[in-house]
């Protein structure tokens, strides 16, 4: 499930503050990409997540034989949509109908719950115009405008001082300012008034954009599906296929109180996909990372992917624990994105596990590098490889400090953040006396909701830092032996601590944010131990910081060479804007078998009887005496296409601009796609729309839906569709 994956990058991103950080076309040199073996790496390995700004024309009419002109194009941009933050969707009808994933729309779905209902049970349909509810504080935003500001932004960064004065810092600042003062100047420009502006980053700083979007924010519920059909099978089935879930929402962009009537809209078409057929994606795949180095890819194998994997997984084995007597639908939420995160995260350290396909990274960039030479590049900008090589040395260096000891209530709980708070608050008391009133606010006594569920972060994160850091390390010895000097766990520590420390007393509170020295002085247990790990955390976390700074700026270098060298041949890393990608719909083999290029309500039921009707393949009541027309209807497809978190709930659409499917997932064999892109097993998965079209008019007695979506009369239940 990709949407969940894309907050699960932003969650982890907080975990680790410090260290979050294709197909050719027209415009490339010949000379460079004829030499491109797609078996042994090169170009085609950065993907298809084409831009609108620099559409592919000339590659839609190269590999498929088919001539997409500025109007196609144009109308494919306006009738997708961004679905909130997190997400994308499109318009599906005149009247302002949405269609995105149901685990896109999970929590603004299940927001408009009423006393008694249980819309994760029962699902939800509105029957008339008058029961589509408001979702308070949804929005989704059409892009409207693209301006390109390049040369604005690359000129501001070369003029914040000479290349001996200037600091990576500096250079930044100046982007940040250019960013500023051009959103300023177009929210007064004509056709731009009015629009939510968004400066994009492309290519690492290769190209900029500015764009406007138009948003809407009276967005209704019209239909949801249960979730268990939403996520049938679970976490089990996630990234797996084939597959059977019907992954799908509805809603309804009202304006003044009405539907909004639009032109702009993918027709459905229910008769079915064909082998081979050519389809395209619209959506707003949120973050790759496929310009990195091998370098940094290696850092990643080695130190990154592996903490957050250890990270997530103790996480979640809190919360499941946790959740087994709260039964609270928020934490059940949380645990799938963690459960959707930790496969994600596996699927990406195989991949950087896997020999050959560092060897095909490995390769381009060796091919990279000659063309940029052969190009004459500036000397500087040639070196910017060993440069990334040479600050990612230092990071391996620093990451245990920087990372382990990081203050998160997610990492360390509560308690044990709020003291790293305090520790700090009293050195600023100390030596910036005038600033104590507005530090004070910071002085909160740290609310624990639950004591087993702050124990078990505690342990975990003692548990991490022990294996880390080893037994040895002043941090991890001060923490695990107690007063008789016997050695205690991780679990024994994070039991005495909590049950030991004043943190939770208001009035131990109000004395350290009052008396200078106080939390330097004091013998509470948390306090003894931020004392030792937050000095050490600081340390690390502002060299990382510089380091991060002066690599941003380097890829920044990168993605300007690659622009020179490849052009728009080969598109930028996903930055959760609006991107097309092409591919086609074709079966592949694994597990000793060859995978079927679609599925059908068969499927589900045989699945659902295999395994006794029991969860996660377990179906609503409504679900089990299904008629015999609807199994033949399929219901799930793969493709080759180039998909990854934020792509969740983007249109499937064919040459003629109508929406065949809904796309929700990749198979495990495409979560490398973080980094490369290797078509041959990679499929995205999506939810047919006559699989849709099935269950609306079967199961769901969703007439007027079914009607608005394909233009005909509704039959009735148990005859042939028309």
């Amino acid at each position: 499930m990709h949407c969940i994956n894309l907050r699960s990058f932003l969650l982890v991103s907080i975990f680790l503050p410090l260290f979050a950080s294709a197909v050719l076309s027209q415009t490339a040199p010949a000379s460079t990409l004829n030499r491109t073996d797609t078996t042994k790496g090169g170009p085609l390995d950065l993907g298809k997540m084409w831009t609108f700004d620099n559409p592919p024309t000339a590659n839609f009419q190269k590999t498929y034989k088919f001539t997409a002109d500025e109007k196609w194009f144009d109308e494919a941009r306006l009738a997708s949509l961004r679905f909130a933050d997190y997400c994308s969707a499109s318009f599906v009808s005149a009247n302002g109908l949405v269609m995105t994933n149901h685990h896109c729309a999970r929590e603004s779905g299940t927001g408009v719950t009423r006393k008694g209902e249980d819309l994760n049970a029962t699902g939800f349909f509105a029957k008339t115009a008058a029961d589509e509810r408001k979702v308070d504080g949804l929005f989704v935003d059409q892009l409207v405008k693209i301006d390109d500001i390049t040369k604005r932004v690359q000129d501001a960064m070369s003029s914040a001082g000479s290349e001996q004065t200037a600091t990576d810092a500096s250079r930044l600042q100046a982007r940040e300012q250019v960013f500023a003062s051009v959103k300023k100047e177009y929210e007064a420009k004509a056709g731009w008034k009015g629009l939510e502006l968004q400066t994009i980053t492309f290519y690492n700083g290769g190209r900029y954009a500015l764009y406007g979007f138009k948003r809407y924010t009276d967005v209704r519920l019209v239909f949801m599906p249960e979730l268990q059909l939403g996520f049938f099978g679970g976490d089990y089935d996630n990234f797996t296929y084939p597959r059977y879930a019907l992954d799908c929402s509805f809603f309804r962009v009202y304006d003044g109180g009405k539907p909004l009537k639009t032109t702009h809209f993918f027709k459905f078409n229910v008769n079915g996909v064909h082998d081979g057929e050519p389809i395209f994606v619209i959506g707003n795949p949120g973050h790759t990372e496929r310009l990195k180095t091998v370098a940094e890819l290696e850092f990643d194998r080695d130190l990154q992917t592996p903490s957050t994997i250890q990270l997530l997984r103790n996480r979640s084995a809190a919360l499941q624990a946790y959740n087994a007597t709260a039964k609270n639908d928020s934490i059940l939420n949380e645990i799938f994105s963690y459960e959707n995160s930790l496969k994600a995260y596996g699927g990406q350290l195989e991949g950087l596990r896997d020999a050959s396909l560092l060897a095909r990274k490995t390769v381009f960039e060796t091919q990279f590098k000659a063309a940029a030479k052969a190009k004459n590049l500036p000397a500087d900008q040639l070196k910017t490889w060993d440069d990334i090589a040479a600050n990612t040395a230092q990071l391996r260096g620093l990451f245990k400090d920087a990372n382990y000891l990081a203050p998160n209530e997610r990492i360390m709980g509560e308690l044990l953040t709020f003291a790293n708070v305090a520790t700090q608050f009293s050195e600023l008391l100390a030596s910036h006396p005038q600033d104590a009133e507005r530090a004070r606010s910071l002085m909160v006594t740290p609310y624990v909701k639950n004591r087993a569920l702050e124990e078990a972060y505690l342990a975990a994160h003692l548990a991490e830092a022990q294996i880390a850091l080893g037994n040895d390390d002043p941090y991890v010895k001060a923490a695990l032996t107690g007063a008789d000097g016997k050695a205690r766990t991780p679990k024994e520590t994070a039991a005495y601590l909590v049950k030991n420390t004043k943190l939770n007393d208001p009035a131990f509170i109000s004395e350290l944010a009052t008396r200078p020295g106080a939390a330097a002085a004091s013998n509470d247990p948390m306090l003894v131990l931020a004392r030792i790990g937050y000095p050490r955390y600081v340390a690390a976390a502002r060299q990382v910081r510089q380091i991060s700074q002066t690599q941003e700026v380097l890829h920044g270098q990168l993605g300007r060479m690659l622009y020179d060298v490849y052009g728009t041949a080969v598109p930028p890393d996903a930055t959760f804007s609006l991107r097309i990608n092409d591919g086609i719909v074709q079966s592949y083999d694994y597990n000793g078998t060859k995978a079927p290029i679609l599925t059908t309500f068969a499927g589900l039921y045989d699945r659902n009887y295999s395994f006794a009707d029991k969860a996660p393949w377990n179906l609503p009541s409504r679900w089990k005496n299904p008629p015999m027309e609807l199994l033949k209807q399929p219901m799930c497809f793969i493709t080759t296409n180039d998909i990854i978190g934020g792509n969740s709930g983007s249109p499937m659409i064919n040459k003629n601009l109508e929406a065949v499917g809904l796309a929700f997932d990749g198979n495990m064999e495409s979560l490398s796609g973080e980094f490369i892109f290797v078509p041959d097993l990679n499929r995205t998965i999506s939810v047919h729309t006559g699989g849709i079209i099935a269950a609306m008019r079967y199961i769901y007695k969703a007439d007027r839906l079914v009607s608005e979506l394909t233009g005909t009369t509704v039959s009735k239940p148990g005859s042939a569709r028309k």
